[in-house]
């Protein structure tokens, strides 16, 4: 199969039948064996009735249903487990992601050999401030925080070769950062493609201000996770070490001062710096055993595999 084509979404009973139209007509037209996902993250409309009887009507595409809404990261999560395409393209279903750009994706991982291409819509039709200024703000810190430079990493129009998609996990709000989640990986072949963007013809947007703040958070996990998540003791132990020498040094200088300087001046609970060498010292100690409970963590998980793999064999 070349290509399998996941789309979650969430109350678009109006764009589906024309959404699906187009798709077929697109690989039609190019020959392409092909599979469609349609993902249903939980829709209160007729969404899923449409996709029931698309399933029905034609033999390449197929449909998830969530119970509730869990999310667009969960959604591309099962349709992950599920594709068996060659190449697999994610698009949102609300007619915005252009179906002809399929082509174009298709043919930068199969023939120019990406692991990755993320769509970049670069001329967008959404409201400036809602969310072009927050959304170019975001992406800028999220190429300073990843190293990885793409210009919208919000875009849903993406293209990636199976085996990428089969080693990530894509959970909580992570769907944004697909590309690092690659990188990290081992997939560092990553491109861009500007695609075209479109009005949204039906409905009303499904996201809010809020993605985003959840997004800069998910950012920093993923930032820290990314640098340390094999090593935790370097960061807590680097942070245990300062805050314990903070602490020492002013605890070195109280009793200095006690004993040679001011022996009879006030007591030396009395005096701030007192208490910052005794909460530096409680914090240094903290950071240390977060260190080392972490690198337990990871070592008891390590044998684990290993006992597993053992046993498969």
């Amino acid at each position: 199969m070349n290509i399998s084509i996941i789309i979650p979404l969430l109350n678009e009973e109006e764009s589906l039948n024309e959404l699906h139209q187009w798709i077929t007509k697109v690989m039609q037209s190019n020959g392409y064996s092909y599979e469609l996902i349609f993902i249903d993250d939980g829709s209160k409309d007729q969404s899923w009735s449409i996709i029931t009887k698309l399933v029905n009507e034609n033999s390449e595409v197929n449909g998830i249903r969530f119970l509730k809404n869990f999310g667009k990261s969960q959604a591309l999560h099962a349709g992950f487990a599920k594709a068996q395409g060659d190449v697999i393209i994610t698009m949102d279903a609300d007619l915005q992601d252009n179906p002809e750009e399929i082509t174009a994706l298709y043919k930068m991982i199969h023939e120019e050999g990406y692991d990755l291409v993320s769509g970049w819509k670069k001329i967008r039709y959404d409201s400036k401030i809602a969310k072009n200024l927050p959304s170019k703000l975001f992406n800028f810190a999220a190429r300073k925080t990843s190293g990885v430079q793409l210009n919208d990493f919000n875009c849903g129009l993406k293209a990636y070769k199976n085996e990428v998609i089969k080693s990530i996990e894509v959970t909580g709000e992570m769907h944004r950062y697909i590309p690092v989640l690659a990188k990290n990986a081992g997939f560092s072949n990553i491109g861009e493609k500007i695609v075209k963007h479109q009005a949204r013809k039906y409905g009303e947007t499904k996201f809010g201000m809020e993605r985003f703040i959840r997004g800069f958070l998910d950012l920093i996990t993923i930032s820290f996770i990314s640098r340390f998540g094999k090593r935790p003791m370097h960061f807590f132990g680097a942070w245990g070490a300062f805050m314990l020498i903070v602490g020492f040094l002013f605890a070195f200088y109280l009793g200095i001062d006690k004993l040679f300087l001011n022996p009879s001046g006030r007591l030396i609970t009395e005096k701030p710096q007192f208490y910052i060498a005794l909460t530096s010292m409680i914090l240094g100690s903290q950071f240390f055993v977060a260190g080392f409970l972490g690198e337990l963590i990871l070592r008891s998980k390590k044998n684990t595999k290993n006992y597993i793999i053992k046993e498969n064999i």
